[in-house]
């Protein structure tokens, strides 16, 4: 403990010498910058004020009298500005300078300062290097002037020796020395002090939990204190009673794993190394009619009820194999189960016993049934129209028909097959794309009474050819937002229904109101046709079915319609309903709400 005692002094102390080391670097750094940049601007300063009251001598006359002139003005300027001084021609030409004879010095146009001076993002030129006339290291500012007279057209450049700047520096690393020297002196004191106070307590915690890991579990910590120790400390003198509290998150834990298992979707059904009912959730009761309480612990012949799948357990147990499999149970409705064991063994290679999920796939396979008839129906529909087109094209096409009257007629059938197919084929793939989700509004606010007069206009000629009234009951100023082509593909489905189950001289009428709550619009289309039979009322939205199969595809019918009406209604949030006596006609009642917006907005609240 002591050796910790220390390492931990040593460390502490490392690490506050870091810190200051590292801070005096920088305000090093920040205290040069801040002198040279301080510098910078004192200087810009006196050039300005040169600029303003300086002589300029006229630089067009003699050489020796203008350097002379200014030699002697930049020696006088150092003297009261105490930075070298010097005055260079636009071209680069030094005509005078506080330090040097001007003749014997090089031209400047290429210097640092005088480049950065010249440049029009920065109002003045400097840089900073040692100096060839001094040797010296120098910080340079130059700032180009000329004179109102325009005798003077150059730079005046001011320059000041960094010495001053390092011996600044030099002062303050030698105060930063001596207080790091004292800050480490009285850091070893403190961290000595920090050090004992920390490692008494430890060594009486650490010994107080050696006795508690020996179970002697009435050791305990005997000082109190605010700190992390004391937390410590508080912490050993609760792991004896911590015991309880871990068995008691245990019994937690089991409960919450039973939480899991009762409310999971599928069947869990546990038999164990004696072949015992060692788990049943709640799902396997729902499946099985097995009450938990009843079963568990008893052996697994208790499922005898379910012939099938007791066998499928027994073999598995048997063999203690993997299984997959499915079996018809009456509980008392038939329902089809999905089951899947698995044998499990312990890490030492132990048998425990088998797990088996049962899962309810009824509502799976009956869709995988609807789906085959689907493509039953599909196929069957779909081979009458091809047959017809291809048993009177051979029929043309081997010669046999002399007739131009019975060439025409086949043909004709050819024809209208061909548009049947077309019409099927089309229905399918809207119904398809309906189901799918893929269908969306393009809502819009529609006027009906023109959007049922378009309908009466494209179904009129059907109309008057079977002597039938087509009948408008619509308010003239009446609005609702739809999507109109999918508005109009339902109307033109119910209202081509009516026409081609009504007799000749019947009619078919449209009518449109506003429901009580207003909030909706109630469409009715009815009809004086041949009526349905009650017994068919539940499926005539079902795809493919057909009250009257020989009506319908005399008519061209594709048995869809109906079905995709249906779909629409609910893409629009609406609902849809038939009412009907046979002979007596047929009533089609589509309620729509006036407002797409405000419907799906409730559903997303």
């Amino acid at each position: 403990m002591k050796n910790f005692r220390f390492r931990l002094t040593l460390i502490i102390m490392l690490l506050i010498g870091l810190s200051v080391l590292s801070s005096g670097l920088a305000l090093g750094q920040v205290f040069k910058d801040l002198h040279i940049q301080s510098q910078e601007e004192n200087m810009v300063r006196e050039i300005n004020l040169l600029h303003s009251t300086f002589d300029f001598k006229d630089t067009s006359l003699g050489k020796d009298e203008v350097v002379a002139y200014y030699t002697q003005q930049a020696e006088l300027l150092e003297r009261l500005t105490d930075s070298r001084t010097t005055f260079i021609l636009r071209d680069g030409t030094v005509i005078g300078d506080s330090e040097y004879a001007a003749d014997q010095m090089d031209n400047h146009l290429n210097r640092e300062e005088i480049q950065t001076a010249n440049n029009h993002d920065s109002p003045y030129g400097r840089s900073i290097r040692t100096s060839d006339t001094l040797s010296q290291k120098m910080l340079y500012v130059a700032l180009p002037v000329t004179s109102p007279d325009h005798h003077f057209d150059g730079y005046i450049r001011l320059s000041l020796s960094l010495d001053s700047v390092d011996e600044g520096l030099a002062r303050g690393w030698y105060l930063m020395g001596l207080t790091l020297l004292a800050l480490f002196i009285l850091a070893a004191i403190v961290c000595y002090r920090v050090a004992r106070g920390l490692t008494q307590p430890i060594e009486h915690i650490t010994k107080v939990a050696n006795q508690i890991s020996n179970l002697d579990y009435d050791a305990r910590v005997k000082f109190a204190r605010n700190d992390e120790i004391g937390q410590l400390g508080n912490a050993i003198n609760g792991m004896a009673d911590s015991l309880q509290a871990q068995l008691k998150l245990i019994r937690d834990n089991e409960d919450l794993v039973q939480s899991v298992m009762t409310n999971m979707a599928g069947g869990i059904l546990m038999i164990d190394a004696n072949q015992n009912i060692a788990v049943l959730n709640r799902e396997s009761h729902r499946m099985l009619g097995l009450h938990p309480d009843r079963v568990t612990g008893k052996p697994y012949h208790e499922l005898k009820r379910h012939y099938e799948l007791t066998k499928i357990v027994e073999a598995s147990i048997l063999q203690r194999s993997k299984v997959h499999d499915e079996v018809r149970i009456y509980s008392p409705d038939e329902i089809i189960v999905r089951i899947d064991g698995v044998p499990m063994y312990e890490n030492d290679g132990s048998y425990r016993g088998m797990l088996f999920l049962l899962q309810d796939i009824t509502a799976i396979r009956r869709l995988e049934n609807m789906r085959s008839e689907f493509v039953a129906n599909v196929s069957h529909e779909l081979k009458t129209p091809v047959a017809a087109v291809k048993g009177f094209a051979e029929t043309l096409l081997s010669g046999g028909v002399r007739d131009e009257e019975t060439t025409r007629s086949f043909l004709q059938i050819i024809y209208d097959e061909g548009d049947r197919l077309n019409r099927l084929i089309s229905d399918i793939l809207d119904l398809s794309k309906i189901e799918s989700k893929r269908a969306t509004l393009d809502c819009s606010p529609v006027h009906l009474m023109p959007f049922f007069e378009m309908i009466t206009g494209t179904l009129g000629n059907v109309a008057e050819k079977k002597q039938i009234r087509l009948i408008l009951d619509v308010p003239e100023e009446l609005f609702i937002e739809a999507d109109e082509d999918k508005l109009k593909q339902i109307f033109l489905n119910l209202v081509s229904n009516g026409i081609n189950y009504t007799l000749d001289g019947g009619r078919v009428k449209i009518t449109a109101q506003i429901s009580k709550d207003e909030e909706n619009v109630i469409f009715q289309v009815s009809d004086t046709g041949i009526g349905i039979p009650k017994s068919d009322l539940p499926r005539v939205f079902e795809r493919f079915y057909r009250v009257d199969k020989g009506r319908s595809r005399n008519s061209g019918g594709t048995g869809l319609g109906l079905s995709i009406v249906k779909h629409l209604v609910e893409l629009h949030h609406g609902q849809l309903a038939v009412e009907s006596e046979l002979g007596a006609g047929t009533t089609f009642t589509v309620t729509l709400p006036m407002l797409q917006d405000s419907v799906e907005e409730s559903e997303e609240d």
